[in-house]
């Protein structure tokens, strides 16, 4: 295990990785972060299998470096861009995708990468690839009230967000908003007093979100998963808020992102890319959230193709 970060729903990801060992399979985990999942994955993986890792973030690639094992390989880049290495590295499509789509403890506990409330004296940050140019503060020094708006409405589902938008473009005309100390200035003006604590994390949700385009990169990749997975394969993705699990159930039952009634062949069954596996979506056991509370929001669905 790593003290990087714990892996969430460890027991029952690997409940799902591929068995057969009578032939090379190609694995993914999409999000390495700590590669608490990797370096389980590798050891219950058949031997002639192979696992690639993926991170965008720069501190993961460190992480990624102290995996010996050869049957390891490590792509910094966003998980969005993984069917170029797929077409680039190899003829033969993925057995076993893993996506764990939570920011890492790691991130949210180095209070200068600025995608926690606790570390007031921190840049508004929250960049999983540092190297991308648009930050939390270019965000809220930046957009207009209502893109504001829509960030903390849509992705933080927060109550009173255009009085928040408002706000915060009368608090930047003052002073621009660089550090964690100025938003939570802000903030504490409007949030409720009986769940401060949960309206401040609906509003750093949905800063970072907007930073990395979490929503846009989750839609590409699930795209690309249908794409590239063979026949028999499996896909496994954990959410933590109703955002990303909403589109990962619809896509997985409708290969659609809202939704929609799915095309059907001449003899009514459903035509999609994948098809779910899990009748519901599995969560973490008491156990597992006595243990990790940060588990607790996580909601695991498997996705496949029929054979």
């Amino acid at each position: 295990m790593s003290n990087y970060h714990e892996p969430v729903m460890l027991k029952e990801v690997l409940d799902f990785v591929p068995k057969e060992a009578d032939k090379p399979l190609l694995l993914l985990d999409l999000t390495f972060g700590g590669g608490g999942h990797s370096r389980a994955i590798l050891q219950n993986m058949p031997p002639q299998a192979v696992l690639w890792g993926f991170d965008q973030d720069s501190d993961a690639a460190r992480q990624a470096k102290q995996i010996t094992d050869p049957r390891f390989h490590f792509f910094q880049a966003n998980f969005r861009f993984f069917g170029q290495f797929i077409e680039a590295q190899t003829q033969k499509g993925v057995d076993f995708i893993l996506a764990d789509l939570g920011v890492s403890s790691h991130q949210f506990d180095t209070p200068e990468r600025g995608f926690s409330f606790r570390f007031p004296q921190e840049p508004l940050d929250m960049r999983m690839n540092r190297q991308a140019p648009l930050t939390a503060a270019d965000i809220l020094n930046t957009y207009g009230a209502e893109e504001l708006q829509r960030v903390l409405g849509w992705y933080g589902e927060v109550k009173n967000a255009r009085t928040l938008a408002k706000a915060i473009v009368a608090a930047r005309s003052v002073r621009p908003l660089q550090k964690v100390a100025d938003l939570n200035a802000v903030i504490e003006k409007h949030a409720p007093r009986q769940k401060a604590h949960q309206y401040f994390a609906k509003v750093y949700q949905a800063l970072r979100i907007e930073v990395n385009d979490e929503m846009g990169a989750l839609r590409e990749m699930l795209e690309q998963a249908a794409t590239y997975l063979n026949p028999g394969g499996r896909m496994v993705v954990i959410s933590y808020h109703s955002l990303e699990d909403r589109l990962v159930k619809n896509f997985f039952a409708t290969g659609s992102f809202r939704g929609e009634e799915p095309p059907r062949d001449l003899y009514g069954n459903v035509l999609t890319p994948l098809q779910p596996i899990t009748r519901k979506a599995l969560i973490p056991t008491d156990e597992e959230i006595a243990r990790n509370p940060r588990a607790r929001s996580a909601k695991l669905r498997v996705a496949g193709r029929i054979r």
